[in-house]
């Protein structure tokens, strides 16, 4: 791991830098993508609700966009008039802070309007909840986790890039 953000790796020519949030964000989102053209089957219910306290226009807003959060593997109710309860998440969220996500998809929503196209709007939701999921900077990776993330790149469709448009890697012959 290279400046905690970049992982070396030796190629039969030479080496390949890898941005490793970047890739790890496209394997995100081509997970969140399958899933949620699978009708989210790859969704999992939780087994004690998830609520997540927010501003009252913010819960009118999940129920407003209920069934966009739901195609993206978030299934939540209205339990209060500022209350949330996330009763599934997407597979691959699985320990991660699932009230962080939602009400970063809430800011994105609020903020696309009802302007765009359901499918624009879950493709947009889908690509910032995995830049949200995805491995941070600076974070420290095992040996095994770079390998696996490698590996999860070559299965990849588009892993050359990040669902952003960023490359997330270069060859250096």
């Amino acid at each position: 791991q290279l400046h905690g953000i970049y992982i070396v790796a030796q190629t039969t020519d030479g080496i390949a830098l890898v941005d490793m949030h970047a890739a790890h964000e496209r394997i995100l989102y081509e997970r969140l993508k399958v899933a949620a053209d699978a009708g989210h089957g790859a969704s999992q219910p939780l087994l004690v609700p998830a609520v997540v306290e927010t501003a009252e226009g913010d819960a009118a807003l999940a129920m407003q966009h209920r069934d966009e959060l739901a195609a993206a593997g978030l299934v939540v109710d209205r339990v209060g008039p500022v209350a949330l309860a996330i009763r599934e998440i997407p597979v691959v969220l699985a320990g991660q802070d699932v009230a962080a996500v939602l009400r970063d998809a809430l800011a994105d929503l609020g903020l696309q309007g009802a302007t765009h196209r359901i499918a624009e709007r879950q493709n947009e939701l889908l690509a910032n909840i995995a830049c949200r999921s995805a491995v941070r900077a600076h974070r420290s990776l095992s040996i095994a986790e770079m390998n696996s993330l490698l590996r999860d790149m070559e299965r990849t469709e588009r892993s050359g890039q990040c669902s952003h448009g960023r490359p997330t890697w270069t060859r250096v012959t």
